[in-house]
């Protein structure tokens, strides 16, 4: 008996069959290794504990530098933001990189394009078409209208699109970070050059101190009341304050020249720089939960979980490509072909009439069936990528704690050692009183009272010194805590390899 089919089973088969060649002629995604893990962040109690947690109370603000109340300098950072070769170069990368997240977002998305064209040709003599050898012909054809899609059944195309949203977003962190490193550069500079056009004043009043007593030596010398000795080592002191002057106005000079190339100017924009000393340096105050939030205020930090978030899309988009391809293509238009024998200027009329209209609709399927290893290859690469991205962000999580410990520290220290310096200088003040009595009630000469008026003048001399390692400890400890930096990111958890939802998750 001859058997019988269902009018539905041969689709069922045809669907059967169709659904296992797709799975069976699938590449096999090989298992990886244990990928990376990401680093929790240190705690920083201890660190915390002694930098005077009674003074803490808010983050730096994004314009931190204002704090300091020196006009010149907001002027230096105002330009610098403008013309810094730098920070362009930062806002070009971004834009670059927010450029292939419209490129990769186009992958989504269908692609709609028109076409045209005429053509001539001619048959050869002697080809195998016995009925058109020799003959010429003339053909013409318009599509307003071709379409290409590609469909996203496994998330390929949307994973590539989080991976360029998180090269932007890293890009954008890495800009901010530009912005922390130039401005930190240029406020430590200014810092600097400030407490060395500080000490040149105080360096040519001690030349002028020294040539005092110089003068008195060699006038007691030529009275016979003092030997040789002590005028030479007089001379000897006067030379060694020249020498001091002139080096205080070559780093000055390297000061300026540095801070015109920071600002993206030449030597002469930075001539007239220093001529505003008036600079103060407020008490920085922490937020309370710092080792918790220490992420949220780090463009490096960002940066580098950004672009491990970016990698391990990557993955997802290196295990899709080991699945079924499915795309679409149509085009509607119309098209001709006439010999010239019969007459090329009628094609025209030809072209256009209903007979010549034509479409088109080609579903089609590509299965990475066998690929060299070229899908094994690359998602060991977008493996070994990621576990990369993760050990970065772990290194760089590490660099970031001890960049705000070393910075609260140094804050600290700083500020004790000014202290201790300003009681010192206070006692030279005091020294300084009771030796103008004594001049003024004939016990000392003068000699004596320009002694102690040159000891005063380098307690002064290195009080500026510290008082610019205070301030430059102020400025690390604002980088330390990322410059009123502020993203949305959280803490990572360790998801490294997005999976596939739905039925695919058995065996991808």
């Amino acid at each position: 008996m001859t058997r019988r089919f269902m009018p539905n089973q041969p689709f069922l088969i045809g669907c059967y069959a169709g659904l296992t060649l797709m799975i069976s002629g699938c590449a096999w995604i090989p298992p990886g290794d244990k990928p990376a893990e990401f680093l929790n962040t240190p705690s920083m109690e201890h660190a915390l504990s002694h930098a005077g947690r009674s003074e803490l109370g808010h983050w730096p603000h994004e314009r931190w530098w204002r704090e300091f109340g020196n006009a010149e300098l907001n002027n230096l950072m105002a330009t610098a933001l403008k013309e810094s070769p730098s920070l362009k170069a930062a806002a070009a990368r971004l834009r670059q990189a927010q450029a292939l997240v419209r490129v990769e977002g186009a992958r989504l998305l269908p692609f709609l394009d028109a076409a045209a064209g005429v053509e001539t040709g001619r048959f050869s003599g002697n080809g195998y078409n016995v009925a058109l050898r020799g003959e010429n012909i003339v053909a013409a054809f318009i599509t307003p209208l071709s379409l290409r899609y590609q469909f996203d059944f496994w998330g390929k195309n949307r994973a590539l699109l989080e991976a360029a949203l998180g090269e932007a977003d890293a890009e954008k962190a890495e800009q901010a970070g530009v912005l922390l490193q130039l401005t930190g550069s240029i406020a430590r500079s200014y810092i600097h050059g400030i407490a060395l056009r500080q000490q040149l004043d105080l360096a040519h009043a001690m030349v002028e101190l020294r040539r005092g007593l110089l003068d008195i030596d060699e006038t007691r010398l030529r009275l016979g009341l003092d030997s040789a000795d002590q005028a030479k080592q007089a001379a000897i002191e006067l030379e060694q304050a020249n020498k001091r002057e002139a080096g205080l106005r070559d780093q000055l000079n390297i000061q300026r020249n540095l801070l015109a190339r920071l600002i993206g100017g030449g030597p002469d924009s930075a001539k007239n720089l220093f001529g505003d000393t008036a600079i103060k340096a407020e008490k920085m105050q922490l937020p309370a939960k710092l080792p918790l939030e220490l992420l949220r205020h780090r463009p490096d930090l960002a940066s580098a979980l950004y672009r491990a978030e970016a990698s391990a899309q990557r993955i997802k988009a290196g295990k899709a490509a080991f699945l079924p391809t499915i795309d679409l293509t149509a085009f509607v238009g119309v098209n001709a072909l006439r010999f010239t024998t019969q007459g090329a200027s009628s094609l025209a009329n030809l072209l256009f009439s209903g007979s010549s209209f034509s479409y088109g609709i080609a579903p089609g399927l590509r299965l990475p069936w066998f690929e060299g290893g070229r899908l094994r290859g690359e998602l060991s690469a977008q493996r070994a990528e990621y576990d990369g991205a993760v050990e970065l962000y772990n290194e760089t999580l590490l660099h970031a704690v001890q960049e705000a410990a070393d910075s609260l520290s140094r804050w600290r220290q700083t500020q004790a050692i000014l202290e201790a310096h300003g009681r010192l200088l206070s006692a030279q003040h005091e020294n300084l009183d009771l030796a103008q009595q004594r001049f003024r009630s004939g016990l000392d000469d003068r000699r004596a009272l320009l002694a102690h008026q040159h000891a005063v003048l380098s307690q002064e001399y290195a009080l500026k010194a510290l008082e610019a390692d205070q301030r430059a400890a102020v400025v690390d400890l604002v980088e330390a805590l990322g410059g009123g930096y502020v993203n949305d990111l959280k803490t990572p958890e360790q998801t490294p390899e997005p999976k596939q939802s739905g039925w695919l998750s058995w065996w991808i």
